[in-house]
């Protein structure tokens, strides 16, 4: 149960980092939001075969921390680079 409201939270935070930062129209609406769901259930799943106890308020805060910083970076990364290949494109059609 605690998987399911850990996919949830790390849904939330992609969502929010989706958009709360720029290029928001260069990616889809749902790539960012996944990305914080698959981060999200990856660490928790660590944590746990490590050993951290589910009631911890530990293994939340990290997990959720890791698919913050990782759903940032793929917004911004991801955004960066489709901008950059949209302006490449419209040069080579000679816009």
């Amino acid at each position: 149960m605690e998987l399911l409201f850990i996919a949830i939270g790390g849904a939330i935070v992609g969502l929010a980092a989706h958009y709360a930062l720029p290029w928001r129209g260069e990616r889809g609406v749902l790539l960012v939001p996944a990305v914080g769901v698959i981060v999200a259930s990856i660490v928790w799943l660590g944590l746990t075969v490590l050993g951290w106890p589910w009631d911890g308020g530990w293994i939340w805060a990290v997990t959720l921390v890791a698919a913050t910083a990782l759903s940032v970076m793929a917004a911004l990364t991801i955004g960066r680079a489709r901008a950059a290949s949209d302006e490449r494109r419209l040069v080579s059609l000679g816009g």
